[in-house]
């Protein structure tokens, strides 16, 4: 009967200290193990992080010219964000030619107190592709820079992804088309946005590399 007990707990021992690796290998086999590891990796707070900063990317301005927006004030994006859109560009050393010119239209009221608008925003730079001499003549006849002025101006805030293949109707009544992906935008296929994407307090901004022209 002793000899009897002792054979029990000998085979009692064994399949105790069998059993550990018995588990193991049911779990590599069943994948049992991989299933936890995404509950490790979804807890991990960088991994976590990801889609919500991918997403802030996606909203942010972007362009070469955008590198020559001031990092503090209200020339900055921060800043711009803050004014209505005739007020936000005057604070844009980039758009002084503009400024000018709207002031010189007496459209700074009509622009800054629109509600949901775009506006392509010619550089300094893009006015400087027209001859001095036709320029003077524009600025001076205030009917005409008005018609110029409005057709860069189209009535709702548009986001990167309706300018990718877009026809829209500007405040001068005419229509601009849009095309591109990406960073990658051009108007009227002869207009390249240098830097999109830029809030203000009423208006989406894309600052182009030339003056856009109705018919």
């Amino acid at each position: 009967m002793n000899s009897l007990r002792i054979r029990r707990g000998a085979i009692a021992v064994t399949a105790a200290a069998l059993l550990p690796f018995s588990l193991a290998a049911c779990s590599d086999s069943d994948g049992g193990t991989k299933a936890a590891a995404p509950a490790s990796a979804a807890a991990d707070p960088t991994t976590a992080g990801t889609p919500a900063e991918g997403a802030m990317a996606e909203d942010a301005p972007f362009g070469p010219a955008c590198a020559g927006v001031p990092k503090e004030g209200a020339g900055s994006f921060d800043g711009m964000a803050k004014d209505p859109v005739a007020t936000a560009a005057s604070n844009n050393p980039a758009l002084s030619t503009l400024v000018a010119a709207v002031k010189q239209a007496g459209l700074v009221d009509t622009l800054n107190n629109a509600e949901n608008i775009t506006v392509f925003a010619p550089t300094d730079d893009a006015f400087a592709k027209i001859p001095k001499a036709d320029l003077d003549k524009v600025l001076a006849d205030r009917a005409t820079l008005t018609k110029i002025l409005t057709y860069h101006v189209v009535g709702m805030k548009l986001s990167p992804q309706q300018l990718e293949n877009g026809t829209f109707e500007t405040l001068q009544k005419g229509t601009v088309t849009t095309k591109g992906s990406g960073e990658d935008y051009t108007v009227n296929d002869t207009a390249k946005v240098v830097c999109g994407n830029v809030k203000t307090a009423n208006a989406h901004v894309y600052i182009v590399d030339t003056v856009l022209m109705p018919k």
